[in-house]
């Protein structure tokens, strides 16, 4: 973004000594040593440039703010301070974020040897410490038992609470806040989360009168679609307050109050004495937490009715068959993590087959699977788009360090999607009868007509 420095910080930065300028461009030059062809630029306090593209314009320019701003960024060299440095903008990214997201992959695997790491530890050092912004969004450090109520309550709050206004920027006219679904990739999201929203409903093979239950159902699109496309009587259950608010605003717009409604409640405090004919859940289950997946698939069971089907939607780790030293979800997600602090607190990422075994645990038997992942990439995409596209509105309702939040967290999520890092799945599971029949036709057809 642009330079938000005053004229006299700038002069100040300008009558520093000439070494921080010198040290600064020897430690880029030694981190990117083996990079190969720069397809990227990096630009110094001063204006003056310390790497330039190989050839071509730049797909992005990493942009250094201040002396001390390699130090902040890279000392210790964890994703939690290059994370804080980008939001205290200490750094910038002009172009394309998605791209300069690709350098995660680089830095850890940079090929530094011993004395290289020695030697740029103490060059690191001699910067300065200061020159950072004081204004930042908060992390937040959940109290209570891990995926207790109350502690979820906390998190889920944290991210959805910021501003109903702010995610309309940027998300499409439904509002819905999860992986859309591209027929060609030519669509614009708004014609994408529409698809999404009929292929979750084919799948479910709603019915009028059915009794949906939408378990995190964010604005409430899914609920709006189902009971107006499908006739069915929905249900969404939410813990933040400010989606609640807005999501029965808008089912009351669309003339749905009578079949749809939004409570302000946990998975686990939903009744189960009268079970419903179809669950979905979508975007929710990586707040759950692996320890508690038996107790989650526990009461979905309860939840719904024999020969009722369930579709769970949730971003997945990959597998470490891939040939990664630990899963890119598990490594993204960890504790004190950047997504810990600043985007999910408490959100965990499970491997599919964790999801499917444990459905499987309580007596769920899985009908279909299927990874959405290229699809997530592109909606994480547009959203960057969008949210680029709205900054200066964005600012009516959060601050700079929020909206810089979600830029770089949307970015490299779209960055994990399309290298295969992150996937994510629905799966469509079947409580059978007591004869152990699922009621399914004999192929998918009905998922996929025209």
């Amino acid at each position: 973004m642009g330079d938000s420095s005053s004229p006299a910080d700038r002069a100040l930065l300008h009558d520093l000594p000439a070494t921080y300028l010198q040290r600064s461009d020897a430690i880029l030059k030694r981190i990117f040593a083996n990079y190969g062809d720069f397809d990227f630029a990096v630009r110094l306090w001063d204006g003056s440039y310390s790497i330039l593209p190989s050839k071509g314009r730049p797909r992005f320019t990493l942009v250094i703010r201040h002396p001390g701003a390699l130090r902040r960024m890279f000392l210790p060299p964890t994703e939690l301070n290059l994370g804080e440095a980008f939001i205290f903008d200490d750094f910038d990214i002009e172009g394309d974020i998605i791209a300069a997201a690709g350098l995660m992959d680089y830095i850890p695997d940079a090929g530094l040897s011993a004395g290289d790491i020695v030697w740029l530890v103490g060059q690191l050092l001699a910067l300065p410490r200061g020159y950072t912004s004081e204004t930042m969004r908060p992390g937040l450090r959940p109290t209570g038992l891990r995926h207790s109520r109350w502690r979820d309550r906390q998190a889920v709050q944290f991210h959805y609470d910021v501003s109903n206004e702010f995610y309309a920027l940027w998300l499409d006219e439904t509002m819905t806040y999860s992986c859309a679904y591209f027929r060609t990739g030519e669509e614009d999201i708004h014609t994408a989360q529409r698809q999404k929203l009929e292929h979750i409903c084919r799948k479910l093979q709603l019915r009028p009168g059915e009794r949906l239950l939408d378990i995190g159902c964010g604005w409430g699109g899914l609920l709006i679609h189902a009971a107006r496309e499908y006739g069915v009587d929905a249900t969404g259950i939410t813990l933040s307050e400010k989606q609640a608010a807005l999501a029965r605003e808008r089912i009351a717009e669309a003339g749905l109050s009578d079949r749809c409604r939004v409570l302000l409640m946990d998975y686990r405090e939903v009744p189960t004495d009268q079970p419903f004919d179809k669950l979905v859940s979508v975007g929710m289950f990586e707040h759950v937490g692996a320890a508690k997946l038996p107790l989650y698939f526990e009461q979905a069971w309860r939840l719904l009715r024999p020969g009722g089907l369930f579709l769970n939607h949730g971003i997945a780790s990959m597998s470490s068959h891939v040939g990664q030293r630990k899963t890119f979800g598990q490594w993204l997600f960890r504790r004190n993590s950047f997504m810990d602090r600043y985007v999910f607190p408490d959100g965990e990422l499970v491997d599919i087959h964790q999801t499917l075994q444990a459905a499987e645990g309580v007596g769920f038997e899985v009908r279909d699977v299927e990874s959405l992942r290229e699809h997530y990439a592109l909606t994480l995409r547009h959203w960057v788009r969008r949210l680029e596209e709205h900054h200066e509105e964005a600012l009516q309702y959060v601050d700079e360090p929020t909206f810089r939040v979600w830029r770089i967290y949307m970015a490299g999520c779209s960055h994990g999607f399309a290298r295969s890092r992150i996937n994510v799945y629905q799966a469509l599971l079947s409580k059978n009868d007591v004869r152990g029949q699922s009621h399914q036709p004999w192929t998918r057809e009905y998922m996929y007509r025209m």
